[in-house]
């Protein structure tokens, strides 16, 4: 039986970064229908939320901030009155921050085979 490489590092905030990348690219369609956009608040709160606490579990704590602030900008509940092309920017700038938390954030894998004893 073969037995293969495990990868040294573990990039768990990876999938709901991409997602939450996703859901802000989406929701730039639905900027002028406010009960459509809801939807988009609430989806990128919420990743933005779990990637804080994949930021937290992998030490890295300058990615707290960013992600912190993402949460409360799309926060749905007392939303906040942005609108324009500087939401527009806004939206893009968050984007790429998902996107480079989502590859930067890494932990080392626990189930590493190939570490020497």
């Amino acid at each position: 039986m073969a037995q293969y490489p495990t990868p040294k590092y573990r990039r768990t905030a990876f999938a709901p970064a991409i997602l939450g990348a996703i859901v802000l690219l989406a929701g730039l369609a639905l900027l002028d229908n406010p009960g459509g956009y809801l939807f988009i608040r609430f989806g990128v709160a919420i990743l933005a939320l779990i990637v804080v606490v994949f930021a937290w579990q992998a030490k890295h704590w300058w990615w707290l901030l960013p992600l912190a602030a993402i949460a409360v900008a799309w926060n749905p509940i007392y939303p906040p009155k942005f609108s324009g092309q500087w939401w527009v920017a806004a939206q893009f700038v968050a984007a790429l921050v998902f996107i480079a938390a989502g590859i930067l954030i890494r932990i080392r894998n626990p189930e590493d085979r190939n570490k020497r004893s």
